[in-house]
């Protein structure tokens, strides 16, 4: 007792309580030290991995934009492809020009949504265009590629907004020689006017640096400078811009408007299809903000943990100081202390489950900010609503003309029809927006029957014109198969309206139509026309084996057929029989009972 009463006087000397506080001083600063590196730390991390997500979702928005304007400036290429072979194209270069020529012209552009259709000759002077006034174009680039026999493509500003894009596909005569060129235009501001309003900014600029589509109408003619970063107005305005690097992610500081982020990570992609390159700026705020919750956090947590070992420290240092001086507490100072441990052990354990709750809080907020892609948009919409529209249009025709001669029932059965056609057509885009929206299309059993007797019924008018034969006995009973009616049944017209098409030019013209039975359920449908010159190739897309001026498709029938039957589980094959083409196609049967 008279050694420890000895030490007192010594620990409460000044010496003895600069020596302390010294020591605590600098363990309080290097600690504190330790949390601004692992705030910094956790801020860096929290900020790249932000990035990296962010680059992801950047890549898919800018991949799906990108899809989208190639997509809908690809129908323009195809349909000038497919309009140069057509027999009144051809006899217009030759030098016959009738005013029949201009109505197709108009039609086609009309259906396609084309700003002009035009036919030209080797000079380059339009012979017949879709819209009147038409002028010379034998100056552009693109044209003299199409009159040299290549597919030609170009930019052009024969539009009030300056903004149009053209394809040019070479004409050729009967010994391969070309004739002339069919121009196809359209107008890139009701391209891009579907896509305004998205929340990432995207923009296309051409060749030469100049924005010509975006989803912001104020980057519209803004120019990427040569050999430089960042956009400058067509003014002539010099906006506030500076750019930084994350990692390998590239950040533009922008001051180009309220409807732009003032700080975005910046991304490219090539389009050489159309001659442009895509770019997209993702807002990074939202990424800043979370990295600095997190860093925060983080901080917080470790500041709230020192602070408690510091004041456990200082109780211990008291504790012992007071065990020394008052020896007869030390059981009263221990219990007391063993209830500060344990109040201490059950706070830690809160803050850890709190630290734990917080964690997953936060991979759920990083988890539910990834944007699902979209989905690729359907390439043949045209094809799935054209049919029910052809439907549609030679019923009201027909409606017509019984009203004219006084059959109003008759009448009322188109318009009947009308009025299914109208569902049929609700039904299709249902199913395209569920296939949008990534949702699968549930499987029911489908009366097989009622489906090609639905087929037929549709292209009956066609065939009667046509003078075509049909060889068809419907099945006694209900066959089921697994589908869906509207998909099926778009199947089955694709098939009977190519072998119509296939048949055009046939002496003999004869549909067959067989149901097969057995562990599975194969449909054969065939024609007496030409046959197929490439049937391992006839379900590519854009793969056409029609003849000239035979149909306005562009080859994506069969492939989108293809992909229906394969996505209920059957199969589909083409080959040649022994007069005309023959296509197969195989189901999986459903029984009526299993699907109850």
């Amino acid at each position: 007792m008279q050694a420890r009463a000895h030490k007192l006087p010594r620990m409460k000397n000044g010496f003895g309580i600069k020596e302390g506080f010294g020591r605590r001083g600098l363990g309080v600063a290097v600690f504190l030290i330790c949390v601004v590196f692992l705030t910094g730390a956790v801020w860096r991390y929290a900020t790249h991995q932000g990035m990296a997500q962010l680059s992801a979702r950047a890549n898919a928005d800018l991949a799906l934009a990108s899809d989208r304007l190639v997509g809908q400036l690809q129908r323009y290429r195809d349909l000038a492809v497919v309009m140069a072979d057509h027999p009144q194209v051809i006899r217009a270069v030759q030098g016959t020009v009738v005013p029949l020529d201009s109505t197709l012209l108009r039609g086609v552009a009309d259906r396609a949504a084309a700003l002009d259709v035009m036919v030209i000759d080797r000079s380059g002077r339009v012979l017949v265009a879709a819209q009147d006034g038409a002028g010379s174009v034998n100056a552009r680039a693109f044209v003299a590629r199409a009159l040299n026999g290549a597919l030609g493509r170009g930019y052009g500003a024969d539009t009030a907004t300056g903004r149009s894009y053209f394809y040019a596909a070479p004409v050729f005569g009967p010994a391969g020689k070309v004739l002339g060129a069919l121009v196809v235009s359209t107008d890139l501001s009701s391209v891009d006017y579907a896509w305004r309003g998205d929340t990432a900014p995207v923009f296309f600029t051409d060749g030469g640096g100049q924005v010509q589509v975006s989803n912001r109408s104020e980057l519209i003619f803004w120019q990427r400078p040569t050999g430089e970063i960042g956009l400058r107005s067509p003014l002539g305005i010099e906006p506030d811009f500076r750019v930084s690097n994350v990692g390998t992610h590239e950040i533009w500081h922008l001051g180009l408007g309220p409807y732009l982020p003032r700080e975005a990570l910046h991304l490219t992609q090539d389009l050489p299809v159309i001659g442009m390159k895509g770019e997209v700026l993702m807002n990074v705020a939202p990424v800043r903000r979370l990295a600095a919750s997190q860093a925060a956090a983080v901080a917080a947590l470790c500041l709230a943990f020192g602070a408690l070992l510091f004041l456990a420290t200082e109780r211990r240092r008291t504790l012992t100081r007071a065990n020394v001086q008052l020896e007869g507490r030390v059981r009263a100072r221990t219990q007391a202390l063993r209830d500060i441990n344990n109040e201490l052990r059950r706070e830690a354990a809160e803050r850890t489950e709190a630290q734990l709750a917080l964690a997953r809080a936060q991979d759920d907020l990083v988890q539910a900010s990834k944007l699902s892609a979209l989905g690729q948009l359907s390439a043949g919409i045209s094809h799935e609503l054209n049919q029910p529209l052809m439907a549609v249009q030679s019923f009201a025709e027909n409606g017509v003309q019984f009203i004219e001669r006084g059959k109003p029932e008759r009448a009322a059965e188109n318009f009947a029809r009308i009025s299914d056609m109208a569902n049929r057509m609700g039904r299709i885009i249902k199913n395209l927006r569920a296939f949008s929206r990534q949702e699968s299309v549930q499987q029911v059993r489908v009366d097989l029957g009622a489906v090609i007797a639905s087929a037929l019924e549709m292209t009956q008018q066609r065939c009667s014109k046509m003078g075509v034969q049909v060889a068809y006995t419907p099945p006694p009973v209900a066959i089921w198969v697994r589908g869906g009616e509207v998909r099926l049944g778009q199947v089955f017209i694709n098939l009977i309206t190519n072998a119509l098409d296939a048949m055009e030019a046939a002496e003999v013209r004869r549909l067959n139509i067989e149901i097969i039975q057995g562990s599975t359920i194969t449909i054969e449908i065939s024609d007496t026309g030409p046959g197929i010159t490439a049937p391992e190739q006839v379900f590519d897309p854009f793969y056409s084996t029609k003849d000239v001026g035979a149909a306005t498709g562009v080859g994506l029938g069969l492939s989108i057929s293809y992909a229906i039957v394969h996505s209920v589980g059957g199969e589909i094959r083409a080959h040649n029989a022994a007069q005309g083409a023959c296509f197969c196609v195989t189901l999986l049967p459903m029984a009526q009972e299993i699907a109850a």
